[in-house]
């Protein structure tokens, strides 16, 4: 009898593509999920006899061995198993057997080789039958990464485009992003990504066997998204200034960015901020199968020294004293979450992780950021793993303001001190619509059940030392601040005051508004108003001053007053950064010493529509028209239109856009040819 040999291989890509909900990944590689059977077919040069069985064995990653669970051996069986590989003989036809495979719901994710040998007396060399790659599974009930609704797994998982929120919290904008996770070699930069994680570079073989485990591989993923320990794929700046790169306001879309990192040799793309850096991980996630969305916190805070509270120093005037200021409040920050098990933490903690590849603190030694339980958070169970501190402030730390004074005292100034961690959002499933999830992060802001988990969380970040000291809190300058010092409240003033915005904020316009006093006593009192205005970063850095003047006003019994504030276009022009953010603040001094600081936040808009002209069909090209507006007083020129779309458009278009007089429009038009229906969308 001759010697069994596999003549050829058919990987039924279009089955197994469509049962394990991976057909949109291109190329030739069958690409699977853990948990859940495929099926391919082996062509023999002879009948497979009864006696005779074929043995397979998969394995992944460099020195792969079954002590490491990154290589199995296993026969054809007919007992189901789901704790382990296991093959089915499904069908025999003369010389074509065709076999099921499943893999246990727990294995190791990645490039697997599959080869097979002859289960006989004689002696066979294993012949390979080639690579698939194997991805978490959401569908799978006995997968840690499992998520039971169809509609949230086809939004967080399968859809590859979506919507980030950005702006202030009383005016929210959303940008597209075209996620692309099912664009040409995005899946082969993931598994990449992996590959170049300082784990793998220093034990390949002990790295891969982790890669079973979400928590494990999200970690690293949030670690190599940023560039700061590792070469990964977004170096962040926030200076404003972009020299030699792309800025970040300037991105779509993650493909982009992802092909430039790895055709450039792994070399970081210049420039990310957290949005960008939220795109790309989302990206990366969803790629290899777990299900993620982007999130955006509105007054988010960043406490650098974990006391749970943001200090702001401020001058007479509101102005933030930089050299003082360690802790900051950022308009809007972005993350991800992703929904897993957490086996490390118990079943109360499974479900939406909070992960940040922006670097702001180091994690054991590297700016990473989770995974951190959503309900560890809003219980106020800040000492479970990992940085759960860093996240409760982003949402629920106090926003305390002092006044430092010339002679280097320092007092407390009243002001909103619950105005961190509002309208945290994310994308509707199956709409492009904001859901607010604040409820899901905190129970509702100043109730008692929000009070006693802000108190909860303070013990455990406080407790008392076996020595009997109190931990001591650093704060800038070399001030040593006991956290009592920080609760002491100020004293509420006996006026109230906001600012008024009179007409929209536009770019290229004067800016008009109020500030509008409230006198809340039965006696007439002074106040002294000293007011200040600057361009801001997104993070409310301040770029330059704009704004300079003192006020002081009579305001009789319960009266108000309201003192007019104008910015002509041609003091801001020249700072205004790309963020095009604006920080209005009055210091407000009332008779008997008592401090009020007002604070406004200002995003100027501008002007871009879309617009479809036709049915957007598979393989039929289509026109699409953009209208721009000017709104500035003055012509521009040398502008550009950047335009990307998943399914849509080969990586990146650029259209050079007319120059425009003042107030001048400009259609713009291009064509598209969609390449598959799913879930592509223009951005």
């Amino acid at each position: 009898m001759a010697g069994l040999r596999v003549t050829e291989v058919d990987w039924q890509r279009l089955r197994n593509g469509t049962a394990h909900h991976t057909q949109e990944y291109p190329g030739s590689n069958l690409v699977v999920r853990r948990g859940q059977r495929f099926t391919f077919t082996l062509e023999l040069n002879r009948p497979l006899e009864s006696e005779e069985t074929l043995i397979f064995t998969v394995e992944t990653g460099p020195q792969a061995s079954e002590a490491l669970h990154t290589k199995a051996v296993f026969q054809t069986s007919e007992l189901e198993r789901g704790d382990t590989w296991m093959a089915v003989k499904e069908a025999q036809t003369e010389n074509t057997t065709t076999f099921s495979l499943a893999s246990p719901p727990n294995a190791v994710i990645g490039r697997y080789q599959l080869s097979t040998r002859v289960s006989s007396r004689r002696k066979h060399s294993d012949r390979k039958l080639g690579e698939f790659v194997l991805l978490f599974n959401p569908w799978c009930p006995e997968d840690d990464v499992f998520l039971d609704s169809e509609e949230e797994r086809q939004e967080y998982v399968l859809n590859d485009s979506g919507i980030i929120f950005r702006g202030v919290e009383k005016r929210i904008r959303a940008q597209g992003w075209n996620f692309g996770q099912f664009e040409e070699d995005i899946l082969n930069i993931c598994l990449s990504i992996l590959d170049r994680t300082p784990s793998y570079q220093d034990d390949p073989a002990t790295d891969v066997s982790h890669r079973h485990d979400p928590v494990y591989i999200t970690r690293a993923v949030s670690a190599m998204v940023n560039s700061n320990n590792d070469r990964g794929v977004v170096q962040g700046q926030w200076q404003g200034k972009y020299g030699g790169g792309t800025s970040p306001l300037h991105w779509r879309g993650s493909v982009a960015i992802l092909h430039k990192w790895f055709k450039g040799r792994f070399k970081p793309v210049k420039y990310g901020q957290c949005w960008v850096f939220a795109g790309v991980m989302c990206t990366v996630l969803r790629c290899l199968g777990i299900a993620t969305r982007v999130v955006s916190n509105f007054n988010s805070a960043h406490d650098t020294d974990r006391n749970l509270s943001v200090d702001k120093y401020v001058d007479s005037f509101g102005r933030t004293l930089e050299d003082l200021t360690e802790d900051s409040m950022w308009n809007f920050h972005v993350w991800n979450e992703s929904w897993f098990a957490r086996r490390d933490l118990g079943p109360s903690y499974n479900g939406w992780q909070v992960l940040d590849a922006t670097p702001q603190e180091e994690s054991e030694g590297v700016f990473r950021c989770g995974p951190a339980s959503v309900t560890a958070i809003r219980e106020g169970d800040v000492h479970l793993a990992h940085d759960g501190p860093f996240v409760f402030a982003e949402v629920n730390a106090d926003y305390i303001t002092w006044l430092w004074n010339e002679d280097e005292s320092r007092e407390r100034v009243y002001s909103d001190t619950k105005k961190i961690g509002r309208c945290i959002s994310t994308k509707a499933v199956g709409s492009d619509s904001r859901v607010d999830i604040t409820s899901l992060y905190k129970y509702p802001e100043g109730s008692r059940k929000e009070r006693q988990v802000y108190s909860k969380a303070v013990k455990k970040l406080f407790s008392v030392e076996a020595s009997g000291r109190r931990a001591r809190v650093r704060r800038g300058g070399g001030r040593g601040l006991w956290r009592d010092d920080l609760l002491q409240p100020a004293t509420k003033p006996s006026i109230t005051g906001k600012f008024k915005v009179l007409e929209p904020p536009v770019l290229g316009h004067d800016l008009k508004l109020a500030l509008c006093l409230t006198s809340l006593t039965s006696r007439a009192q002074r106040v002294q108003v000293n007011l200040s205005g600057a361009t801001i970063l997104y993070t409310r850095r301040p770029v330059a001053e704009i704004l300079h003047e003192s006020h002081t006003v009579k305001l009789g019994p319960e009266e108000e007053k309201k003192i007019p504030i104008a910015i002509s276009y041609s003091q801001y022009k020249e700072d205004l950064t790309e963020d095009k953010k604006i920080l209005l603040a009055a210091m407000c001094l009332v008779t008997k010493g008592e401090k009020l600081l007002v604070e406004k936040d200002i995003t100027l808009e501008d002007f871009i529509t879309i617009k479809v002209l036709g049915p957007a069909v598979v393989g039929v090209a289509v026109g699409v028209e953009v209208m721009v507006l000017n709104p500035l007083s003055e012509r521009v020129k040398d502008c550009s239109l950047m335009v990307e779309g998943s399914g849509l458009l080969q990586g990146q278009l650029s259209i050079d856009v007319p120059s425009l007089d003042p107030q001048e429009k400009a259609s713009v038009q291009f064509k598209i040819t969609p390449s598959r229906a799913a879930h592509g969308s223009c951005r």
